[in-house]
């Protein structure tokens, strides 16, 4: 497979003085300088020929460019439109034979024997609903800071053709979603993904990979996907009684679920009944625990009325 120019920190600068961008903390934005990151991320990703691959947040093409020198085709989800239409002439100057066109309103590239390589998705990654072409098969990116546990969740929500995910993230973030039940940094993401995904953090990544350089240090994380647990119980159920159990940390399970079950005896019912401790912490419990006490409180009707997410939104359990 013929090796592609990856971006170079000058080349990078240049591009974004070109096109008038800075990188804002608002969207999260830190490029990705070195290739050789690019391709570990690509490597680690386990993306092979003729693949299907999403990527939120492209930016000015690092990764995009990584993913299609491992002869994947590439569906970039980018929320910057200044960005988004200055990735295909990017892309085009570096892997030869590609033109680009127009398809249903999105910029695509398309070699010679008329497969698209690279199509572009302006919009927000979180009102994404459906892709253009065929179902992507793997999510790949360097997902903004800000926004990227909900980004993830959504994606594994959304598109049940993801097998696997490697997603670049702040290092904490990265902790909290491989972090098994016990554990100090077990919490709300930790047990949401592992109702989608096996997650584990496969690797640190230095801060001077970027630009500009972030205050925090970066991991990789991959997520298989996974069954979720057998229940009766639907997922915004589970989810719900998820972020009750950690609205207030280190809180015992009996309270906690109070509200949400109606009153604290009928939490420590609906508990016991799912060979739970009422007396134990939403830290010490594993996904498939928070779905037999999800089937225990649905199958009393307390779960029907509206509840108010760790976020604060009332009416919505969140991804």
């Amino acid at each position: 497979m013929p090796t592609t120019a990856l971006l170079g920190p000058a080349e990078i600068r240049e591009l974004a003085e070109r096109a008038g961008v800075r990188p804002t903390k608002t969207l999260g934005q830190n490029f990705v300088l070195d290739a050789g990151t690019v391709r570990k991320i690509v490597r680690q990703a386990d993306v092979t020929a003729g693949e299907r691959v999403v990527e939120v947040g492209p930016g000015l093409g690092s990764l995009t460019l990584g993913l299609l020198e491992a002869d994947a085709d590439v569906v970039a989800v980018e929320i910057d439109p200044v960005l988004a239409r200055l990735l295909p002439s990017t892309v085009a100057r570096h892997v030869d034979g590609l033109t680009v066109t127009e398809v249903d309103g999105h910029a695509v590239l398309r070699d010679a024997d008329g497969r698209d390589r690279l199509t572009v998705v302006i919009s927000d990654a979180l009102d994404v609903h459906e892709l253009p072409g065929p179902a992507p098969v793997a999510l790949v990116a360097n997902l903004p800071y800000n926004v990227s546990v909900p980004v993830l969740l959504t994606f594994l929500e959304r598109f049940d053709s993801l097998e696997r995910a490697l997603v670049m993230v702040q290092a904490e973030v990265a902790d909290r979603l491989a972090a098994p039940p016990g554990s100090r940094t077990y919490g709300v993401p930790s047990a949401k993904a592992a109702w989608y995904t096996h997650a584990r953090r496969t690797a640190t990544v230095g801060r001077t990979v970027f630009w500009p350089v972030p205050n925090v240090d970066s991991a990789l994380v991959r997520l298989d996907r996974r069954e979720p647990p057998a229940t009766t119980a639907s997922r915004q159920e589970v989810f719900a009684v998820v972020d009750a159990a950690f609205a207030q940390r280190r809180k015992m399970l009996r309270p906690a679920l109070a509200t949400l079950a109606g009153s604290a005896d009928a939490a420590e019912q609906a508990l016991r009944a799912a060979g739970v401790d009422p007396q134990a912490r939403g830290e010490r419990v594993d996904i498939d625990g928070f779905a037999r006490i999800a089937e225990q409180l649905a199958a009393a009707g307390v779960l029907d009325r509206p509840t108010r997410t760790s976020t604060g939104r009332p009416g919505r359990v969140d991804p």
